[in-house]
């Protein structure tokens, strides 16, 4: 598919600030079954691009002017669903074992894991397939935000949880099995509805093939209706938005829009 993408957020304080700054993670890159065609980031403010230890493109927007807001809209084409392997590792896969507060296994994140293996003890596909069905089996998905900042353990005992909780519980419970997991955030495209929304999924890495990406909110091989955006050790590595802006409270509106280019030219 050819994806047009715009994608637009506003911040808005309840007094004058006078110093705001994020970090943003909303420009994909090549590679993992897509291809950048064209992608521009807009602010009310300062922006520096750089990579960061992931490798993803990374800004940082700065506002040392008076502002009652922060508006960032980013947008651009991208092709999905085409033959670009994953980009090298700047890191050893190693790194991907490494358990954070989010992602870190508890005796019932590693017992429920455990019930998938089978008894020959082989980890393949089929094993990291039927854990995403479990995990969906067992903790119901809320389609919001809310609880973005439980942990994977938090989130498997309440039964319930957001997309960024399902990708935090399938990568505690990879990592306890010894297979490395990465969490990734990006754009979820709903072809039936012409819709968009943040998302968020996982990365499994298994000798010999590689990465495999898991959505376990919608059930799903990730494939050409996922955006890429950014990936990490968890959500706080990975997530479109992060920002410090003290001494305030804020509400934070966004709207995400996309049309199937390819459509329209039949």
């Amino acid at each position: 598919m050819n994806l047009n993408i715009e994608h637009r957020a506003c911040y808005e304080f309840d007094m004058p600030m006078t110093y705001t700054i994020q970090q943003l993670h909303l420009t994909p890159q090549d590679g993992f079954g897509q291809r950048v065609k064209n992608w521009d980031i807009r602010v009310n403010g300062k922006l520096q691009s750089y990579a960061d230890a992931f490798g993803n493109t990374t800004h940082t927007l700065v506002l040392d002017e008076p502002h009652s807001e922060v508006v960032i809209t980013a947008h651009g084409e991208v092709e999905t669903d085409i033959d670009l392997p994953p980009n090298d590792d700047l890191f050893p896969i190693e790194v991907y074992l490494r358990d954070t507060p989010l992602t870190k296994p508890d005796i019932r994140i590693r017992n429920f894991a455990r019930l998938f293996v089978p008894a020959s003890g082989k980890l393949d596909e089929v094993v990291l397939t039927e854990l995403m069905h479990g995990i969906a089996d067992s903790v119901a998905c809320r389609r919001s935000s809310a609880s973005r900042h439980s942990s994977a353990s938090e989130a498997l005992a309440a039964g319930k949880g957001s997309y960024q909780d399902h990708a935090h519980i399938f990568i505690a419970c990879c990592r306890s099995l010894g297979i490395p997991g990465r969490y990734v955030s990006g754009y979820l495209y709903t072809p039936q509805g012409g819709k968009m929304e943040s998302h968020a999924w996982a990365d499994a890495w298994l000798e010999g093939s590689g990465w495999h990406s898991f959505d376990v909110s919608n059930r799903q091989r990730a494939n050409g209706i996922h955006v890429r955006l950014a990936t990490g050790l968890d959500d706080n590595d990975a997530c479109p938005f992060k920002g410090l802006t003290p001494h305030a409270k804020q509400s934070m509106t966004s709207t995400l829009l996309a049309h199937n280019m390819e459509q329209s030219q039949q």
